[in-house]
């Protein structure tokens, strides 16, 4: 991933020196667990924990040679080690490293994301908690339906994340999974015990049968929550961005000082914190696609998942992690207009509260449904003409008048109403772990 979206925590985790060091904890717990049965000497082992290093240089430059990356890792770190060098990779299969190396570098990554779930859950908490009685207008097809709060919008965001964030940690959880089972898994030249007790040592799970590799379903999964979240983090900025339309001007992106929108127009301040998120968003959702190919592999295995995982897995992390820290920077500098927000209630004429006035007109009234809805929608569509106000047009109607007191028809115009029961909404972020959420 290019350097404009990588954060400097994650970008190590995916350098070359981190993975050929994460195949190196492999290597050196083989050995390790080989000493007690007696095919390393514990002298050997002794100079290869002492010695083993890697030289990301010297192994691009062996394997100019080999054409195998994992041979020239061997290679390079036999080099570093000395004539005790002869005892590294014993029995194994390059999957065995490559793989569980990679379970620990995806393992990694997954802690980075769900860190920066945390943060953006809690600041939305946090604002959901803040704005739980800021009214806004709630739309349905980008049309005015019923008042609602900011409050509640952002507890549905608060939500949906904790679920994202559950699906992260789940398949975060299946993702550290290695094998040290030689080619083929059939354990021909290393024993199952020495398996468990190696990723035991590397604090991974053994894959139960793994053929040659571990099998790609638990890095789709990985790829398919990574774009699920980055889907969410999306509708969340898309809302952002239509409520940052001038002619809406509810919500706002933070402006920094000295910040600028156009090259041209410096009247500009355009939400292109949320336009990149989408964006990006659209890359996540392509890479799971790829993980998703990298499934059917054929027999026991073949190579066409890994050039491809050599640029989706740290790409996509890195993408994610960046999102997040972005989404949660915006939601904790949001900028909540509240005058806007009663403004554009107000020129809806009312309109909203053409429910409250059906069930009214029906209850109160003893009108049909049908009846009341023929009233209604007369008023409603000759107001938004006319442009004047619901409420006075029902107020005159003859079909109205003599069915419903100007207090009952005032109270259905009454917005608390509408917002009776948000209180009980907002307090079910309570549900939502508290270590994460306060």
């Amino acid at each position: 991933m290019i350097r404009r979206y990588t954060r400097a925590e994650m970008g190590a985790v995916w350098s070359e020196e981190a993975r050929f060091a994460a195949m190196l904890r492999v290597e050196l717990a083989v050995a390790k667990a080989q000493v007690a049965r007696g095919s390393v000497p514990a002298e050997a082992y002794g100079a290869i924990e002492r010695r083993a290093r890697v030289d990301v240089d010297r192994i691009a430059e062996i394997e100019r040679t080999t054409d195998h990356d994992v041979i020239a890792f061997v290679s390079q770190v036999a080099e570093s080690v000395g004539p005790e060098g002869r005892y590294l990779h014993l029995g194994l299969t390059s999957s065995d490293v490559v793989d569980t190396g990679l379970a620990l570098q995806l393992r990694a990554a997954g802690a980075l994301l769900l860190g920066g779930a945390d943060r953006l859950l809690a600041a939305l908490v946090a604002r959901a908690r803040a704005e739980a009685g800021t009214v806004m207008m709630g739309r349905t097809h980008s049309v005015h339906a019923e008042p609602t709060t900011l409050g509640l919008k952002l507890a549905g965001w608060a939500f949906e994340l904790d679920r994202d964030r559950a699906r992260l940690a789940r398949a975060f959880h299946d993702i550290a999974t290695g094998k040290i089972s030689g080619p083929v898994g059939t354990y021909s030249l290393l024993a199952p015990d020495l398996e468990a007790e190696v990723l035991a040592d590397l604090g991974l799970a053994a894959d139960p049968v793994s053929t040659q590799i571990v099998q790609r379903d638990r890095h789709a999964a990985v790829m398919a929550a990574i774009a699920i979240t980055g889907g969410s983090l999306e509708r969340f900025a898309t809302e952002v961005r239509n409520l940052q339309h001038t002619e809406i001007g509810e919500l706002m992106e933070p402006f920094r000082a000295g910040q600028k929108g156009s090259s041209a127009m410096p009247h500009k301040r355009n939400p292109i914190l949320c336009e990149r998120i989408a964006g990006l968003a659209r890359l996540l959702r392509g890479y799971a696609g790829a993980a998703f190919e990298n499934q059917p592999l054929w027999h026991e295995r073949d190579i066409s998942h890994s050039s491809a995982e050599r640029v989706l897995l740290p790409d996509a992390t890195i993408l994610l992690d960046y999102m997040l820290a972005k989404m949660a920077g915006l939601v904790e500098g949001l900028v909540v207009r509240p005058e806007r927000m009663r403004e554009n209630i107000e020129r809806g004429l009312g309109l909203h509260a053409s429910s409250r006035v059906l069930v009214a007109l029906v209850e109160e009234g003893g009108l049909s449904r049908e009846e009341a809805y023929a009233i209604i929608q007369r008023n409603a569509l000759r107001a938004a003409d006319e442009r004047r106000p619901l409420r006075d047009l029902l107020a005159t109607d003859a079909s109205v008048a003599p069915r419903l007191t100007l207090a009952s028809l005032d109270a259905c115009f009454d917005d608390a109403g509408f917002l009776v029961h948000v209180p009980t909404i907002i307090a079910r972020l309570d549900a939502i772990d508290p270590g994460i959420a306060r």
